[in-house]
């Protein structure tokens, strides 16, 4: 599994989920049962991730939308396009380093989008597709 990169005002959520991951490696080498500690801390973990984002201050709320692993218009126009329908036709109209559109034929539900693209890096944002 990949790092998780948090914020700074996130840290104690970071924290907790690092004992958490800890935990559950020492669970998986030993015979030791300690799931209901696991548990535990993860419900603490879901708790402390609802009162940090409860109270943001405007500050915070640009740190999140101007995070590295945000995701991107793209990301969302390909999982919108594959929940429509997994087995029809996708095709990609014309591009340009600015936009992207697509469509997706079904007799049920017929897509078509336009999105603006914006990547984590200049060359992302070039090589963004709809396919």
């Amino acid at each position: 599994m990949a790092k998780k990169v948090f914020l700074d005002f996130e840290q104690p959520l970071a924290e907790l989920e690092s004992k958490i991951e800890e935990l559950r490696y020492v669970q998986s080498e030993s015979a030791v049962d300690i799931s209901q500690e696991i548990e535990q801390l993860s419900k603490k973990s879901l708790q402390l991730t609802k009162d940090l984002y409860t109270h943001l201050t405007p500050w915070q709320v640009t740190k999140i939308a101007r995070h590295s692993e945000r995701p991107y218009t793209l990301d969302y126009v390909r999982e919108i396009l594959a929940i429509l329908s997994s087995c029809t036709a996708t095709a990609t109209l014309p591009t340009t380093r600015a936009s992207s559109a697509g469509w997706r034929a079904s007799t049920a539900s017929p897509a078509w989008c336009w999105a603006s693209k914006k990547g984590a890096t200049p060359k992302s944002a070039r090589c963004a597709t709809l396919a």
